[in-house]
């Protein structure tokens, strides 16, 4: 193999390899603010945007 075709090779195995760190770590971080909302939701905290607007047209 020569020298510009290793380069190539390993430019792409480390690009995938942090591509993939990163979709795991979004996958994670999603799971996590997922659990938070649920259990906040269970607490009794609501989303500013789920009040009502009475009054208002």
């Amino acid at each position: 193999m020569s020298p510009h075709a290793l380069y190539v090779t390993a430019a792409y195995a480390i690009t995938a390899v942090v591509l993939a760190g990163l979709i795991g770590w979004i996958l994670i971080d999603q799971r996590a603010r997922k659990r938070e909302l649920a259990e906040l939701e269970a607490a009794g905290v609501r989303r500013r945007s789920d009040k009502t607007r009475a009054g208002k047209p």
